[in-house]
């Protein structure tokens, strides 16, 4: 399509699809963005395959726990945003997993040292000293973070020149990781190019990753987005770069504890009146 009829049927198209979960598959033929070499899901796969009891922060619809074969006997999940906690629940349901409606930036609700590992995949935050508690002796955190400044050049394509980066830094999570007591053993970066062929893609993303564009709105946007629309029709595709990193860290064993132990039940692992949110056996 090209032109002004063009511009707003796509608008139209990119404001109309569904953004609830965290499946970008809309976006097949559309956008596409490289992946990390390090393989967040088969890592999440392989850890899951020897934990007794996990936990899956900010898990969004479910999309990346659901690849798990092997799940371990107790297995949670948590989620704030009220529409990924149904379709969460439905997509783990087959794992049996039992997925918490939790408050954004609150704690988790899980007891203290019960866990083996907790994973979480590009978390809006990240609770360090609650990872801490939660954990075991001997247990891990293993997560994939947005890094601060991924897709700035799509940010700027909207708001102008931005300053660098200042939150969401791989040091700042080593700092936080050790300030909790945990121990950092991997740290890796990746800058993945990210490429977007037309602008009902780019709506749908910047509608879906919110923080990409604080407050974003189709009506408030819209000569921006006639402008970017109108540099893809003359250049081609739009390129940005997202940024990601990977941090694993451990919870040390205190000398003289064991460091694991076979859960009973997922009742243990929840304080009293949390019960409530186990699934029908």
């Amino acid at each position: 399509m090209s032109g002004q009829r063009g511009f707003e049927e796509l608008l139209a198209e990119g404001a109309a699809v569904p953004v609830r979960g965290w499946d970008f598959s809309w976006l097949r033929g559309r956008a596409t963005e490289e992946r990390p070499s390090w393989g967040y899901a088969r890592l999440v796969a392989t850890r899951m395959a020897l934990a007794d009891a996990a936990l899956d922060v900010d898990t969004g619809g479910g999309e990346v726990l659901a690849e798990v074969p092997r799940p371990p006997r107790v297995l949670l999940a948590t989620e704030a945003w009220p529409p990924n906690v149904e379709v969460a629940r439905r997509t783990l349901a087959p794992l049996g997993a039992t997925v918490l409606h939790v408050a954004e930036g609150g704690g988790l609700p899980v007891r203290d040292a019960v866990l083996e590992l907790v994973v979480s995949r590009h978390p809006v935050h990240t609770p360090w000293e609650e990872v801490a508690r939660v954990l075991r002796p001997g247990g891990t955190f293993l997560s994939q973070q947005i890094r601060g400044g991924t897709v700035q050049e799509l940010s700027e394509a909207l708001l102008g020149p931005l300053p660098p980066p200042r939150r969401q830094l791989p040091e700042q999570a080593v700092a936080a990781a050790r300030a909790a007591g945990l121990t950092v053993i991997d740290l890796r970066e990746a800058t993945l190019r990210t490429v977007f062929h037309d602008i009902a893609a780019v709506v749908y993303f910047l509608r879906k990753v919110v923080w990409t564009v604080p407050g974003f709105t189709v009506q408030r946007y819209r000569p921006q987005l006639a402008r970017l629309n109108a540099r893809i029709e003359a250049e081609g595709p739009f390129v940005a770069h997202a940024r990601r990193f990977l941090i694993e860290a451990t919870k040390l064993p205190s000398p003289g504890l064991p460091a694991r132990h076979r859960p009973a039940d997922v009742a243990r692992h929840l304080p009293a009146g949390m019960a409530r949110h186990l699934p029908a056996r």
